[in-house]
C-alpha cells in the first residue's frame, strides 16, 4: 500500500517491537502463574522466606555464570538504580510474605494485584504520565476480574495492610523500571537486581538460619522457579519495560492469577468454575482492550528518567 495513508515503516515496527515486548511479559506472567501449584507443595517442607533466598540465590548464580560480564559493562548509574530496584522488590515480597501469615491466600491474591490500580496512579504522580479515560477503564476492568477470580471474603486488617504496602512497593517497581530501564543494559540490571533480591531474603532468614529444600524433586521445582520464572522472567520484564509505558505493563501482568487458575485446574485436584471463567475473562478482556487502542492513545511513548 502506498500514498499518504500508508504506515511508514518506522510505525510498523515499533507496532511490533511492542507487541514482542507485550508477549514477553505475558509468557513472563505465565511463568509466574505456573509456579502456585509448586510452592503450594513446597512450602509444606521449606519455610516461605527460605525458599525465596535459595530461589533467588540459584537464579543469581546461574546468571552471573552464563553472562560474567554483564555486571561489569552497567554503568555506575545503573547499577546504583538496579540496586534500588531489587531492594524494592525484595521487601515487596517479604512484605506479602508477612501478610500471608495473616490473611487468605485469595485475599493476599487480590490485595497485591491492586498494582494494577497504583501503578497508573504512582506513573502519573512520578513521571507526570497522562492517563487516558480508556486506560483507566481497563485498570477498573482488570481490577474488577481479579476480585472476581480471587475474592471469597474482605476484611481490612494487619495482613491486608502490609499486603496493600507490597502491592504499593510492587507498582513502584513496575513504574521505576519502566522509567529507568534501558534496552542495552537489561541484562545487567536483571542480573544485578537478582542478587540483590538474594541478599534481601538471605538477610531475612539469617536470624533462624537457612532451611534448604530436603529432596530431589524440591530442588528440581525449585531451580525451574529460579531459572525460569525467576532469572528469565525478570530478564523478560526488564528488556519489555523499556519498550512498554508502565500502566500496560502492569495490565498485561495481571493476567498472573489467570495463568495461576489455568495451571491449578490442569495439574492438580482445583476444578474450574463459573467464577474463574468470569473473572478471568474480565482480566483479558482488559489486556484486550489496551491492546486494542492506537498507541497513542494509551500513553503516548515510554517516559524515561534521566535524573
Amino acid at each position: 500500500m502506498s500514498g499518504p495513508h500508508a504506515p511508514s515503516p518506522h510505525t510498523a515496527t515499533d507496532r511490533r517491537t511492542t507487541l514482542l515486548a507485550t508477549g514477553a511479559l505475558l509468557a513472563m506472567t505465565a511463568a509466574w502463574g505456573s509456579t502456585f501449584p509448586l510452592i503450594a507443595d513446597l512450602l509444606d517442607r521449606v519455610p516461605t522466606l527460605d525458599f525465596l533466598a535459595v530461589r533467588f540465590a540459584v537464579a543469581g548464580a546461574a546468571m552471573v555464570l552464563v553472562a560474567p560480564g554483564a555486571l561489569r559493562r552497567l554503568s555506575p548509574e545503573t547499577r546504583r538504580r538496579a540496586v534500588v530496584l531489587g531492594l524494592v522488590y525484595g521487601a515487596a515480597q517479604i512484605l506479602q510474605t508477612a501478610g500471608l501469615a495473616h490473611t487468605a491466600a485469595s485475599v493476599s491474591g487480590f490485595v497485591t494485584g491492586t498494582y494494577v490500580v497504583l501503578t497508573p496512579v504512582l506513573a502519573a504522580l512520578l513521571l507526570r504520565t497522562r492517563i487516558t479515560g480508556a486506560t483507566w477503564l481497563a485498570v477498573a476492568v482488570a481490577t474488577v476480574g481479579l476480585g472476581v477470580l480471587t475474592l471469597e471474603g474482605l476484611a481490612i486488617g494487619y495482613g491486608e495492610a502490609i499486603t496493600l504496602v507490597s502491592a504499593g512497593l510492587y507498582a513502584l517497581h513496575i513504574v521505576a523500571l519502566g522509567a529507568w530501564s534501558r534496552p542495552g543494559e537489561a541484562l545487567g540490571c536483571s542480573v544485578l537486581q537478582v542478587l540483590v533480591i538474594a541478599a534481601v531474603c538471605l538477610v531475612a532468614t539469617s536470624p533462624d538460619g537457612l532451611v534448604l529444600p530436603p529432596t530431589t524433586r524440591d530442588w528440581v521445582s525449585v531451580v525451574y522457579m529460579a531459572l525460569v520464572a525467576g532469572a528469565l522472567a525478570l530478564l523478560a520484564q526488564t528488556w519489555a519495560q523499556a519498550r512498554l509505558s508502565p500502566t500496560r505493563s502492569a495490565i498485561v501482568m495481571s493476567n498472573e492469577p489467570v495463568f495461576a487458575a489455568f495451571f491449578a485446574v490442569t495439574f492438580t485436584a482445583e476444578v474450574l468454575t463459573g467464577r474463574m471463567l468470569l473473572g478471568g475473562a474480565l482480566v483479558l478482556a482488559a489486556m484486550l482492550l489496551v491492546e486494542a487502542l492506537p498507541r497513542r492513545k494509551v500513553e503516548g511513548e515510554v517516559q524515561h528518567l534521566v535524573v
